[in-house]
């Protein structure tokens, strides 16, 4: 599984130095007990929780009134609570910063940059906070947004949490119908957008979505003026204001902060909802930031000043855990558009310039670089890059490889695995240990992860599925509109019971850290062998040949057979020996019961807004089944070319 040395080790400088070396030790004098190293750290977090939670709140300095409680009923997955005594205010933790040094740095696809100060950042919120209270909004409203990733988004947000409202974001980029699929859901009082968005060198106006949206959900809507005119747009609707007309009568003034229990609603979230509508996951203030809080200072070691930048879009978790880089004391480096307009550079460029600490990305961004034979190392002055994260797709072992040799050779590769369920990572990066090829290195502090087998026994050297055998403080609060609770205990205590049971088909290695394989509702499960969807793409996305690929496990005579579409690289043609020649590096890289049956070129594949490919969608395609919530994709066209596949693969 990998090489007899690691691609990276921590100097033991950089070991000494990390802020999670420090926090091991305060933590070790204030409970009179040694840590060893950091394994030994981990299992104290996880025996320990109501201690090392609090551990987190003190020594990060949360804002607010922590209580005596840190958590009660810790034995019963869905009773549990963290810090039931404690009130806190997130915006107000995020908002600590003052004076001229940025906080928000903004580039767009169309050339437009701007750069917040803190000082501008907290004027921008008092604003809107003022704004927001003289409509009526109060704690408990929903406030929805379909924006680019730009600073008025995270100044909207901040304002929203100020006053106890709950936030929910999408892109512009989703359809009518995706856009109602989730904030029809949850009955926003004030409707926030953009007036257009650049993408791939073109603009794209959504005014005429806009006003359709506007329309079903009844709300007022605040209109941000990006790249196109706002000011239209707000006079074509009923109840439309600009940003300049909604906050002209305040003035900044100092903020007021409401203080908060620490379970109150903070995010509704949304499931992909390639299956149906999607679900309303609704994450909590006290929790969110604990976590983050947890992820960004110790796991990714950022400190005061450190410039991060995480490859977003609104309607994916990564934003929301981008925004909590402000309560670390970072500037927060936002881009909005495509990641390859006008070429492959840009993001480069834009981590050179702005001398980036933390780039963080999804993998099938690293792997375009890969393919597009881009070297980022030799055409960038990456000096000021420590860390690299990757997330929403297995990493490939070859991509790993590719950022040391391609990208930087002395860096922290951290690929991470999470999600939307929790806000936040289940496994992700460890600055004290070393980065082994194709592993992510282990479980995050204070999270009790396990792979168990079926049965439900904790399994090493072999595959299993990703659970957490504990309570941890960013579980879901509740999903929206699910009073019993009936949707919340299917989507993770159906499998197991009292045990979280995340969805991904994981297995331990032999250093302690994580292999993802895929998910796990899309195992393939031919002749009842199990089978992750990540072991072949790892294989095949080698080929110069396969731009990428699909897997899916598709019923045949009493059986399942493993079925795989590729998208080739311009002008290839799926033939006879090219077909061999994936079968033969599927056998030899991963084993004959990986073996597709059955090797179909597609000319597209498709994908959700985040970039994750849809292996459910295309299965339900494959059978003659419909697919629910096509608004999801960001390419729902592509689904046509699999209609009818089961005949033309007999």
């Amino acid at each position: 599984m990998s090489m007899d040395r690691p691609l990276w080790a921590p100097s033991a400088e950089a070991k000494r130095d990390a802020p999670l070396s420090h926090f091991m030790t305060w933590c070790a004098e204030r409970h009179a007990r040694v840590f060893s190293d950091y394994d030994a750290f981990y299992a104290w977090s996880i025996a320990e929780r109501a201690d090392f939670w609090s551990a987190v709140w003190d020594y990060c300095g949360v804002k607010g009134e922590r209580g005596e409680r840190a958590l009660i009923h810790g034995d019963d997955m869905l009773a549990a609570r963290f810090f039931p005594d404690a009130t806190l205010n997130f915006a107000e933790n995020l908002l600590r910063g003052e004076g001229t040094g940025d906080a928000l740095v903004f580039w767009g696809e169309d050339k437009v940059k701007d750069r917040w100060s803190w000082d501008r950042l907290r004027a921008e919120v008092s604003r809107l906070q003022q704004a927001f209270r003289a409509m009526g909004i109060v704690k408990g409203d929903r406030i929805a947004a379909m924006m680019p990733n730009m600073p008025e988004t995270i100044a909207c947000m901040l304002a929203t949490a100020s006053l106890g409202a709950i936030w929910s974001s999408c892109s512009p980029d989703f359809g009518e119908q995706g856009v109602l699929d989730r904030f029809g859901q949850i009955g926003p009082k004030l409707f926030i957008t953009c007036d257009a968005y650049w993408y791939n060198g073109k603009l794209q106006d959504v005014s005429p979505k806009v006003r359709a949206v506007s329309e079903k959900l009844a709300a007022p809507v605040l209109v941000i003026p990006y790249a196109g005119d706002a000011e239209a747009l707000a006079a074509s609707l009923s109840d439309g204001k600009t940003l300049a007309v909604f906050t002209a009568p305040f003035e900044p003034r100092a903020l007021e902060f409401e203080p908060l229990p620490f379970s109150h609603p903070l995010y509704i979230l949304f499931s992909s909802g390639t299956t149906g509508v999607p679900k309303c996951i609704v994450h909590s203030a006290g929790g969110t930031l604990l976590q983050h809080l947890k992820e960004h200072r110790f796991h990714c070691s950022v400190s005061p000043g450190d410039r991060v930048f995480y490859f977003t879009t609104c309607g994916w978790m990564m934003w929301n855990w981008l925004v909590s880089g402000l309560a670390a004391g970072a500037t927060l480096c936002l881009y909005d558009g495509s990641p390859f307009a006008p070429d492959g550079n840009i993001l480069f460029d834009y981590a050179q310039k702005e001398k980036f600490a933390v780039f963080g990305t999804s993998a099938k961004y690293i792997d375009a670089v890969r393919k597009g034979g881009l070297v980022p190392k030799e055409s960038h002055d990456l000096s000021s890059l420590r860390l690299m994260a990757s997330t929403g797709s297995p990493l490939s072992p070859e991509c790993f490889s590719f950022v040391y040799e391609g990208i930087k050779a002395d860096l922290h590769l951290a690929s991470i695995s999470g999600g939307t369920d929790i806000v936040s990572c289940f496994v992700l990066g460890n600055p004290l240990k070393p980065v082994w090829r194709g592993e992510i290195q282990g479980p995050g502090l204070g999270l009790a992860v396990d792979v168990w087998s079926e049965d439900g026994r904790s399994v090493r050297g072999e595959k299993g599925e990703l659970v957490c055998t504990s309570a941890f403080p960013s579980m879901p609060i509740m999903f929206w509109n699910d009073p019993d609770q009936a949707k919340y205990r299917a989507a993770y205590f159906e499998r197991f019971d009292n045990i979280w049971c995340h969805g991904d088909f994981a297995e331990w290695t032999q250093h302690g850290g994580i292999v993802i394989h895929g998910r796990s509702d899309a195992t393939l499960n031919p002749g009842g062998v199990r089978i992750g969807t990540a072991e072949i793409y790892n294989q095949v996305e080698q080929m110069a040949e396969v731009a990428e690929a699909i897997c899916i496990g598709q019923d045949w005579q009493d059986d399942v057979r493993v079925v795989l579409f590729v998208r080739l690289s311009g002008g290839i043609s799926l033939d006879a020996k090219l077909e061999g020649e994936i079968k033969s590096r599927i056998r030899s890289g991963a084993s004959p019961r990986h073996v597709p049956a059955k090797i179909i070129q597609v000319a597209d594949i498709p994908r959700t807004k985040s970039g994750k490919i849809v292996e459910l969608a295309v299965r339900e395609v494959v059978h003659g089944r419909p697919v629910k919530n096509k608004e999801a994709l960001a390419n729902p066209e592509a689904l046509d070319l699999y209609a009818g596949i089961a005949e033309l693969a007999r």
